[in-house]
């Protein structure tokens, strides 16, 4: 029997980006109802202004907080090239300039590994959650390389670029559901999955 998801308690997530929403939603079924910024009616910029992800994944669930005084969670995630030194890191989403183009972001991270050997990355997403008032704080990594072209056309942002370890197809070929078992986001919100049910079960 399917669980009705308007019995269950709402928390909002506070992206504008609906594939993460939809990513983050399914992953949460029967548990909680997710609600999008754009479901709750907030189209303003949200400030993501810090040096780290975990700073600005906090900033984001506090401003939302902050306004309507709900249950909100926030992610950042930054995908991190080796022979990068670490970059696009916290830019990620802008790392081509303020445009914020998947395509520009991807061009110019293959533009600056043209001569590299080591094509090593990883993508790493920090979730904030803010349950009663109170922040925690959950992160997820996944290993890959950077290919050297983009492939695939599921999924969003540097997907097309990323092959994780173990694999030879790009996240941006891969099925939802097989993406969410080895993902960064996925592994962080499994542990703020597991959070929430602990959360549950004391109550």
């Amino acid at each position: 029997m399917k669980k009705d998801n308007t019995l269950l308690p709402t928390l909002i997530f506070a992206t504008g980006n609906p594939g993460k929403a939809k990513e983050v939603g399914e992953l949460l079924t029967g548990l909680m109802k997710v609600k999008s910024l754009k479901d709750i009616g907030f189209t303003e910029d949200i400030p993501e202004d810090h040096p780290t992800l975990e700073a600005n994944a906090i900033q984001k669930a506090q401003h939302i907080y902050d306004r309507y005084g709900e249950d909100c969670f926030a992610e950042d995630t930054g995908m991190e090239v080796l022979a990068l030194d670490g970059a696009p890191g916290v830019y990620s989403a802008r790392y081509a300039g303020p445009q914020r183009s998947d395509q520009d972001n991807m061009d110019l991270v293959l533009k600056n590994l043209t001569d590299k050997n080591d094509r090593s990355a990883q993508f790493r997403t920090v979730v904030a959650l803010i349950l009663k008032g109170e922040i925690h704080t959950f992160t997820g990594i996944v290993t890959g390389k950077i290919a050297k072209i983009k492939t695939g056309e599921k999924g969003f942002g540097y997907d097309p670029l990323f092959i994780p370890d173990g694999y030879t197809i790009s996240f941006a070929e891969m099925e939802a559901k097989e993406k969410n078992k080895i993902s960064h986001r996925g592994r962080a919100i499994e542990k703020l999955i597991k959070f929430l049910k602990q959360q549950k079960a004391t109550k």
